[in-house]
C-alpha cells in the first residue's frame, strides 16, 4: 500500500519533494491497528472493520482489513497466515518421493497440480525428464484436467453461494462429486491423494475406469450447461459481476497476476501453450480469453476452460484406451528410482497381496535389500537446483528444488498462484461498495492452503 509520507517525517519541505515538484510516496508496513488513530485523526466519518478471518464467504481463514467511508471502502489489505502448515520446511526433513504426500496439501483444491509440478521438477534434477513412460504422462494429463474442472466448480458454486445463489452451489459440488468419484476410483482418496510420483504414477488405471470416465464425461458436460443457464445472462449476476473487482493487463502484469484474472484482460497467456509439459503439444484445445478485466470475465472464462478441460480429457482417455492392452508401464524403469507401481489390495483389504510380497521377497536377497534401502531411505539426487511452472486452476504454479545431493530435498519452494493473486486485493476492492469486495474476493479464487504453505 501507498501512501504519502507526511511532513513530520521530513527534515524540511523541500525533501518532501523530488526534483521535479511532486510527492515523494513511500511504501511502508507496520501495525495495522493504528489505521484506526490515523482514521480517527481525520475527523471523518470512517470506521475499520476486519472481513474474517473465518471460512466461510472467505475462502479459508483469510482476514482482510478494510477501511470504510459508509459503505465504501476506501483501504483495504490482506491479512494471511493463519492456515500456516509449514510444508515446505517439513519437506526438507522427508525423502523425495515422501515429499508428494506434503505439497498435494497445500492447493488442497487442485492437489494433483502440486503433486505433478513437484515430480516434474525432481525429474528434472534426476535429468529423467525423457524416460517418464508416456502412458504415465498421459494419466497426469486426464487427472490434472479433471481436477481442474473440480477446482472451477468450486469456485462457481462458492462464487454463487456468497452471493445468494444456493442452486448454483447444490449444481456445482453434485458435479464435483462425479470427478470425486472418478479419483477416489483410480487413487483410493478424493483428495491428497499423493498419486502422481517422481518416475511416473503410483498405479494404473484400475479395469474399468475408462468407461467409467467416458460415462462421466457427457453428465459432467450437461451440467455444466445448466450452470451456464443459471449464470451467463442472469440478470443478478451482471448486476453484481460486471464492472466489479476490475484489473486491467497493466496491473496484472505489474502485480504477478496469472490464471482467469490475467486472461480475463485478452491475453491468451496459459503455460500448457507457451511452455508444454506431459505432453500437452499434443492435444487440441483452446485457451478461452476475455477483456472485461471484472469479475463476470474470469467467471465466463471457467466456464470455458471446463469445457475445454472435458476436451483434454476426452482425448486422453482415448489414448490410454488405445493403449490399454499393451501394458505399458506406467513407472519409469530405473529400480534405483522406481517405486513399485503395480500395488494390489491383500484380501483383508488393506496394503499390497501377498502375491505382491511374494514377488519381491523370492526375487533374490538382493532385490529385497534395494527395495527396503529405497522405501525406506529413499533415492538419491544429484546436486542442483531447478524452477519447473504449470499451468493450475489458478494460474501459474511453480516449483523451486534444491538438492544437495542426498535423499532429502535441500530447499523446497513453491510459487502459489493464490498467493501471488490476493496482492491484487487493494487494486480490486478500493473504492467500491463493501459488498462487492466478496465478489472482488471470490472472482480471484484464492486458496489459503497454497496461500500459507
Amino acid at each position: 500500500m501507498t501512501r504519502q509520507t507526511p511532513d513530520i517525517y521530513a527534515t524540511s519541505a523541500a525533501d518532501a519533494k523530488d526534483a521535479e515538484g511532486a510527492h515523494v510516496y513511500n511504501a511502508i508496513g507496520g501495525d495495522w491497528d493504528t489505521i484506526v488513530d490515523e482514521a480517527s485523526a481525520l475527523h471523518e466519518e470512517r470506521i475499520v472493520v476486519n472481513m474474517g478471518p473465518q471460512h466461510p464467504s472467505t475462502h479459508g481463514v483469510l482476514r482482510l482489513i478494510l477501511e470504510l467511508e459508509g459503505e465504501t471502502v476506501t483501504e483495504a489489505r490482506a491479512g494471511i497466515g493463519y492456515l500456516h502448515t509449514g510444508i515446505e520446511k517439513n519437506m526438507e526433513f522427508r525423502n523425495w518421493t515422501q515429499g508428494v504426500t506434503f505439497c498435494t496439501r497445500m492447493d488442497y483444491l487442485a492437489p494433483l497440480f502440486n503433486e505433478t509440478a513437484y515430480c516434474l521438477a525432481v525429474e528434472k534434477l534426476l535429468g529423467i525428464t525423457d524416460q517418464i513412460p508416456e502412458r504415465a504422462s498421459t494419466i497426469r494429463v486426464l487427472m490434472m484436467e479433471f481436477n481442474r474442472v473440480a477446482s472451477h466448480l468450486v469456485a462457481l458454486a462458492t462464487g454463487g453461494m456468497e452471493m445468494g445463489a444456493t442452486t448454483i452451489m447444490t449444481i456445482g459440488f453434485r458435479e464435483r462429486e462425479r470427478i470425486l468419484a472418478i479419483f477416489e476410483m483410480i487413487t483410493g482418496l478424493r483428495m491428497n491423494h499423493a498419486y502422481i510420483r517422481p518416475g511416473g504414477v503410483a498405479q494404473d488405471l484400475p479395469r474399468g475406469a475408462i468407461d467409467k470416465i467416458r460415462d462421466a464425461i457427457p453428465l459432467i458436460r450437461r451440467g455444466l450447461g445448466e450452470l451456464e443457464l443459471l449464470l451467463n445472462e442472469n440478470p443478478l449476476v451482471k448486476g453484481r459481476m460486471v464492472n466489479v473487482g476490475y484489473l486491467d493487463l497493466t496491473a496484472c502484469m505489474a502485480l504477478g497476476i496469472t490464471g482467469p484474472m490475467l486472461r480475463a484482460t485478452g491475453l491468451p497467456h496459459d503455460l500448457r501453450k507457451s511452455n508444454p509439459y506431459c505432453g500437452y503439444e499434443n492435444y487440441e484445445f483452446d485457451v478461452p480469453v476475455r477483456d472485461t478485466c471484472d469479475a463476470y470475465g474470469r467467471l465466463r472464462i471457467r466456464i470455458d476452460e471446463m469445457y475445454e478441460s472435458l476436451k483434454i480429457a476426452e482425448q486422453a482417455a482415448a489414448k490410454l484406451q488405445g493403449a490399454q492392452s499393451s501394458k505399458s508401464p506406467v513407472m519409469v524403469e530405473d529400480k534405483k528410482i522406481a517405486w513399485p507401481a503395480q500395488l494390489a489390495i491383500g484380501s483383508d483389504g488393506v496394503g499390497n497381496s501377498l502375491d505382491h510380497i511374494r514377488e519381491i521377497m523370492g526375487t533374490s536377497m538382493e532385490s529385497l535389500i534395494h527395495h527396503f534401502k529405497l522405501v525406506t531411505e529413499g533415492f538419491r539426487v544429484p546436486p542442483g537446483q531447478v524452477h519447473v511452472a504449470i499451468e493450475s486452476p489458478k494460474g501459474e504454479l511453480g516449483v523451486h528444488l534444491v538438492s544437495d545431493g542426498g535423499t532429502r530435498p535441500y530447499r523446497a519452494h513453491f510459487r502459489d498462484p493464490s498467493f501471488n493473486n490476493l496482492q491484487a486485493t487493494a487494486a480490486i476492492c478500493e473504492g467500491g461498495q463493501i459488498g462487492d469486495v466478496i465478489v472482488a474476493v471470490a472472482s480471484i479464487d484464492p486458496v489459503m492452503g497454497g496461500v500459507d504453505r
